[in-house]
């Protein structure tokens, strides 16, 4: 018996694993490539979505236990981390010189005077217990009547890629007279609290703060231990708080106001300013006219004045 070829349209062929065209009976129902390719698909979607919820719940629930385990001990080395460095920062204050001490008597003694004297400084600006400009000069001015090398520094800088521009004012004693030793210089600062005080700062950094003394005195090392401690402390806390660290908060700023002398001034003498007030009365006023009238100034007596001075317009 001869095979016969039959012509299948496009439409139902389908093609075994070894390519050949197979005719399909006319009297079955065609095959439903949507309902059996794409449901199968659709189930695979299914199962691998199934799978990855179940692999993502399992890597949440391993995340949780990881941080159930790490809190307590993170939690120990937080404790540990601030108590090292409030204990760093009081061996570091509390430790002073001889020198130190005499530096630190004359300026307790001077603002304590100060403060007595009432609301007016010697600038006379009603200021409660002076200007930070006037206790500075008159600290100065009593370590230099005590025989100390005393001055008011002024340090500045420019703005560079790492910090920005500043400048700061303090006090400083140059003490030579250990020849062996050489000079040691003694940092006087009436304000550092303030220095380094933070609106957001957590509860372990502003107690840290508040061991600091509002006046400081004592050596530029001495001083550079307490600003590393600070920047340190300010750096955790704001990593802990997951907040930006300003550049103005970084410890090489800090470290810039003290550390870095443009200017030393020894005179510490201010002129009055009554005396001031006193010239600026004594001082003949200028002679003012309009310039509508500048064509009667020859007819006036005594006023040869240059039309410079007469350009002011009234």
């Amino acid at each position: 018996m001869g095979r016969t070829t039959t012509y299948i349209p496009m439409s139902h062929r389908v093609l075994s694993p070894k390519y050949d065209v197979v005719d399909t009976h006319r009297d079955q129902p065609p095959v439903q490539l949507s309902g059996s390719i794409f449901g199968f698909l659709e189930e695979e979607a299914t199962v691998l979505s199934s799978l990855d919820n179940n692999v993502h719940y399992d890597m949440q629930q391993e995340i949780e236990n990881d941080d159930v385990c790490e809190k307590p001990e993170d939690f120990d080395d937080k404790i540990k981390f601030w108590e090292t460095q409030r204990e760093t920062l009081h061996t570091t204050l509390f430790r002073t010189t001889s020198l130190e001490a005499k530096i630190r008597n004359i300026a307790k003694e001077a603002l304590g005077e100060i403060e007595v004297a009432g609301n007016v400084c010697s600038c006379s600006r009603p200021v409660v217990g002076g200007c930070r400009s006037c206790r500075m000069r008159e600290i100065c001015s009593r370590l230099q009547n005590s025989g100390f090398d005393s001055a008011i520094c002024k340090s500045k800088w420019k703005s560079s890629l790492e910090l920005p521009s500043g400048e700061h004012t303090f006090l400083d004693v140059i003490d030579s007279s250990n020849r062996k030793k050489g000079a040691v210089r003694v940092i006087v600062e009436l304000e550092l609290r303030g220095q380094f005080e933070m609106k957001k700062g957590s509860d372990e950094y502003n107690s840290l703060v508040c061991k600091l003394p509002d006046v400081f005195v004592g050596k530029s090392d001495r001083l550079q231990t307490v600003i590393k401690i600070l920047s340190v402390c300010a750096k955790k806390c704001m990593k802990e708080k997951k907040m930006h660290l300003g550049p103005w908060r970084k410890q090489e700023y800090m470290q810039a106001k003290w550390l870095r002398v443009i200017e030393r001034t020894t005179t510490t003498t201010i002129e009055s300013p009554s005396l001031a007030v006193e010239v600026c009365y004594t001082r003949p006023a200028r002679v003012k006219a309009s310039m509508l009238t500048m064509d009667l100034l020859d007819d006036l007596p005594n006023m040869s004045y240059s039309y410079a001075h007469v350009v002011e317009v009234l």
